[in-house]
């Protein structure tokens, strides 16, 4: 979409049919992707530390994760909010949880709250250069490995983040 701040990029027909093929048409939406330090592991990790919850099985088929997984990977493009728990994600592409399946469908949800928000590019003119970085030292439960992000703008426009 055009306007006199830019250019909007957005993916809203496509987030529209994930919801639609999800049937979370009619769903509650949520505020964030994540729940608030919600810790995903792996099956080996719940065995060695024998903290396995109730419920919390694993899934056989894993294809239909796999797609979803997939297409959320594609949404990132324009929504790198939700790259913090899609990436993660990937992470248990051949030993699925329920609640893998329940986070990838509550990042579905809130994706549903505003499926045509996306990414800014600027019409403004300036060329300056701003970069933002974050890590939060041994965060990953199983690894104890850091994990960190960051953004790199051209004016007020978004040009590259992880």
């Amino acid at each position: 979409m055009r306007s006199n701040k830019g250019i909007i990029l957005n993916q809203q027909k496509y987030a529209l049919e994930l919801i639609a093929d999800l049937g979370l048409g009619e769903a509650k939406s949520v505020c964030t992707p994540l729940e608030q330090n919600q810790k995903l592991t792996s099956i080996e990790y719940d065995e060695s530390v024998q903290t396995k919850v109730d419920g919390d099985n694993l899934i056989a088929d894993v294809t239909m994760y796999q797609r979803l997984l997939g297409r959320l990977l594609y949404l990132t493009n324009t929504r790198p909010e939700i790259m913090f728990v899609v990436q993660p994600l990937s992470q248990f592409m051949d030993r699925l949880k329920k609640s893998h399946l329940e986070v990838d469908f509550r990042v579905v949800r809130y994706i549903r709250k505003n499926p045509g928000q996306g990414i800014l590019l600027s019409a403004a003119s300036k060329s300056q250069l701003i970069a933002f970085c974050d890590s939060d030292w041994a965060s990953c439960v199983m690894s104890r490995k850091s994990v960190t992000g960051f953004c790199v703008k051209i004016g007020e426009s978004l040009v590259s983040c992880k």
